[in-house]
């Protein structure tokens, strides 16, 4: 065992940072611009409280509740302890059946809708589930309400218990044109992680694994 500066190097627990120094300042990926995008938003329209469905506590969430919004976080999984600001609720959000109907403001699903039905945080396979929980948004979400929705788009597929990619068809039909809901901003996030503001969706059929950023109101 030799020293470093007062630290021990154990030689068989050795760490090497090779790459690091020769990359950009900070971090630009694509959740990352997700989440700064979709929390703009939120804090924006200062909501005085907000309910999410599924998203990064560490991301998003954290976001919010540093700009101090109170939020609400409904998750499938236990959270052991919740920051200050952050109400729990654990709870399986496909059908969010402790919601009243047009009783929420607020809402927001970050990169979440896409594992629903899959299996892979120990809920039930279910090939709907997606689908029935972006009908349940539709449904808590109150008379001039907002969603944020983000999730991946282009060609349709299932990638085994990963998660869904949709065609931006498919969430056009249930939002706006089953829902009924108003889509008053959306951007993407290409393949490659480029932001594109104010870009339609439905241009993004074709996309391997994009990511579509919806505002949607509920007129």
């Amino acid at each position: 065992r030799a020293q470093a500066g007062g630290f021990p190097l154990r030689w068989g627990g050795l760490f090497p940072i090779l790459t690091e120094a020769g990359e950009a300042a900070g971090t630009s990926g694509s959740n990352f611009l997700m989440d700064l995008f979709m929390a703009r938003r939120v804090v924006a329209a200062k909501p005085a409280e907000h309910v999410d469905v599924g998203s990064r506590l560490d991301g998003f969430l954290a976001q919010l509740l540093a700009a101090g919004v109170p939020t609400v976080m409904v998750d499938i999984r236990p959270l052991p302890q919740a920051p200050e600001g952050l109400a729990f609720r654990q709870d399986d959000a496909t059908t969010l059946a402790s919601f009243k109907t047009a009783s929420v403001p607020s809402l927001s699903s970050i990169h979440a809708a896409e594992h629903f039905g899959l299996g892979r945080y120990g809920d039930p396979i279910d090939p709907e589930a997606c689908f029935t929980f972006m009908r349940s948004m539709v449904r808590v979400l109150a008379k001039g309400g907002t969603l944020y929705f983000a999730t991946p788009i282009g060609r349709e597929r299932v990638e085994f218990n990963a998660h869904r990619i949709f065609a931006p068809a498919t969430l056009q039909r249930i939002f706006v044109e089953e829902g009924g809901l108003k889509l008053t901003e959306s951007a993407v996030i290409t393949t490659r992680g480029v932001l594109v503001k104010n870009a339609n969706p439905l241009d993004y059929s074709r996309e391997n694994y994009g990511c579509g950023l919806y505002v949607f109101k509920k007129v």
